[in-house]
């Protein structure tokens, strides 16, 4: 499969896609059919409802995943899927969902990448017009930030700082294309650390998890190794990231930096550049470098528990 070479022109899938699985949180089954869409962005329809378009509006703050309030009910868990279809190129395609939570599959967005190159993308006419960071905006909580800035493209960075040896402090940044998304992103796999999976089952979380669709470790080591990345555990907070700015129905033109943040963080920050961006005039020359908490405050870490 060629994916497109950037994130300028339209693109939907060029057949049906189907995938089904359990949902990570509520362990039952689900369906996605993925159906191809000549106008009208991502959207999304619940059973035989019509389909709704795709916004930061719908997310609802859930505790681990991200959730979209539809006209006919709560979808949970749609990072995964809707990462895998704006890192790939997609612009319009209508999501179909059969249950209340987006299948888990494997943990990552891979299963997903590899059902739109099955059946391929279609070009649409007419090229995106992108949001464009014009100033600097942050948004804070407790420890964490997300944190957007002019730039001359689309850069995004993460950094995670966890207290397991089993991860550490680790930083990922990528000048993301779709191609890079498919082979240094997507594969990227949640994770979790045993002494939490036990809480979080009798709260009636992760019914659906296991080793063989997440990642687990204790305070030294992985419980079901190999890593796909050495540093596999920030590649999917980035992941995440890039799921729930899919929101926006475009990547912003800009920088975007998460350090100690999660859903919520990225899906505030997604509502709040979809109302201060705007499309395009001239390219934003400001290329300026961040200073990272995570570089300078190794002794905070993020709150242990399973990401999405």
């Amino acid at each position: 499969m060629v994916w497109p070479p950037d994130y300028k022109r339209r693109w939907t899938v060029a057949a049906e896609a189907v995938l089904a699985g359990v949902g990570l949180h509520s362990g039952l089954a689900s369906r996605v059919t993925l159906i191809p869409s000549p106008s009208g962005g991502l959207t999304m329809a619940l059973e035989d409802a019509a389909p709704v378009p795709l916004g930061p509006g719908l997310a609802r703050e859930q505790r681990l995943c991200t959730a979209l309030q539809l006209p006919t009910g709560l979808i949970h868990t749609v990072e995964h899927l809707l990462a895998a279809l704006v890192g790939v190129g997609i612009s319009d395609v209508r999501i179909q969902v059969e249950g209340r939570e987006i299948p888990l599959l494997d943990g990552s967005a891979l299963p997903w990448v590899e059902a739109v190159a099955t059946v391929g993308l279609r070009p649409l006419a007419g090229e995106r017009s992108p949001l464009v960071v014009r100033e600097m905006t942050c948004i804070r909580a407790g420890d964490g930030h997300v944190l957007a800035l002019p730039h001359d493209g689309l850069r995004l960075s993460v950094a995670v700082n966890y207290p397991s040896r089993a991860i550490g402090q680790q930083f990922y940044e990528v000048d993301l294309t779709p191609e890079r998304f498919v082979e240094h992103v997507a594969p990227a796999r949640t994770f979790g650390f045993q002494d939490q999976l036990d809480a979080l089952r009798s709260a009636g979380l992760i019914q659906g998890g296991s080793l063989q669709n997440a990642l687990v470790c204790d305070d030294r080591h992985w419980l079901n190794p190999p890593l796909r990345f050495p540093n596999e555990p920030v590649r999917h907070k980035l992941l995440d990231l890039i799921g729930d700015l899919a929101l926006l129905g475009c990547f912003p033109h800009g920088h975007v930096s998460a350090y100690r943040a999660g859903h919520a963080l990225h899906t505030r920050l997604a509502a709040r550049l979809a109302m201060s961006c705007s499309a395009p005039t001239t390219p934003h020359p400001t290329d300026d470098p961040i200073h990272h908490p995570a570089r300078s405050n190794p002794g905070q870490y993020p709150e242990p528990g399973v990401a999405q």
